[in-house]
């Protein structure tokens, strides 16, 4: 079971939850989530997605991460304009932030 902050995620069963609630994943936005949630508090590059999640070591779309973490935000109630969960460090990649920085 990773957990971090009030997501948890069973890479087991490809479950997740926030809170008490349990979220259901795509299976790439569960690969995606669990890429991060993997390394939280580190910043995890879009190439490194791209190969983690994808599979892939070229771009099969620049917004292909974009439009998956659209939907994960979504899922996971984490406001894209305000993230509390995913933050986008521009120009070097996601973060899935240890902490609620908001206070």
């Amino acid at each position: 079971m990773i957990e971090v902050q009030d997501v948890r995620l069973d890479p087991e069963t490809r479950r997740t939850w926030r809170g008490t609630e349990e979220v259901v994943l795509s299976r790439k936005e569960f690969d995606l989530v669990r890429a991060l949630m993997e390394r939280a508090g580190d910043i995890v590059s879009r190439d490194e997605l791209m190969r983690d999640v994808w599979g892939t070591t070229f771009w099969t779309s620049s917004k292909t991460i974009d439009v998956h973490l659209g939907w994960v935000r979504r899922k996971l109630g984490d406001d894209s304009r305000h993230p509390r969960l995913i933050t986008t460090i521009r120009g070097r990649g996601l973060r899935f932030e240890t902490e609620d920085r908001t206070g």
